[in-house]
């Protein structure tokens, strides 16, 4: 499934010169400082609290963002996150796209017990079903299944549910000799 976007026309130079007429400087300025400080804080606790209060983002209970993770500066309330999921290191989640003749604007849904890999991006429009492992390194540019493992850039199905149980499963038999 495509991205779900909103495209916004723009005339005369780039989306980005546009940018403050699509949200407000001093919104910008707050999300920010928040990211920056959220970024750097070892509390849990304390992220998800300052994400939901000030970015009035959607974080589920026990969602773990690793230190450095990036969210959108300028749309971050766009951005939800289900229980029980970890965000990886400098993992990017971004809710606009600004180009050349349009920028365009997408909700960002993260299911429940969710494990994205470090140094991911996740683009506009994507929607990560629960369960689903994102590798390390991929770049999210369209739905992720349920219970899937994708990884890779562009991003690739590498198991659906039924193969990554079934694997899983089968590891479980298999003594640990190591």
């Amino acid at each position: 499934m495509s991205r779900r976007t909103t495209r916004f026309p723009v005339e005369g130079a780039n989306s980005l010169w546009h940018v403050y007429k699509t949200v407000p400087f001093w919104k910008v300025v707050r999300n920010f400082i928040v990211i920056q400080l959220a970024r750097y804080t070892p509390f849990l606790s304390l992220k998800n609290w300052m994400y939901r209060t000030f970015l009035r983002m959607k974080v589920g209970e026990q969602a773990s963002f690793a230190l450095m993770v990036m969210l959108d500066v300028m749309f971050p309330e766009k951005i939800s996150v289900g229980k029980n999921t970890v965000i990886g290191y400098n993992t990017t989640i971004l809710a606009h796209e600004y180009l050349i003749k349009e920028y365009r604007l997408g909700e960002v849904h993260i299911g429940n017990e969710v494990m994205i890999g470090a140094n991911s991006t996740i683009l506009p429009g994507v929607h990560i079903g629960d369960g689903a492992i994102v590798s390390a390194g991929t770049l999210v540019h369209k739905d992720v299944p349920a219970g899937s493992f994708v990884g890779g850039n562009p991003m690739k199905l590498i198991y659906t549910k039924e193969e990554r149980e079934k694997r899983e499963i089968g590891q479980e038999a298999v003594p640990n000799r190591g």
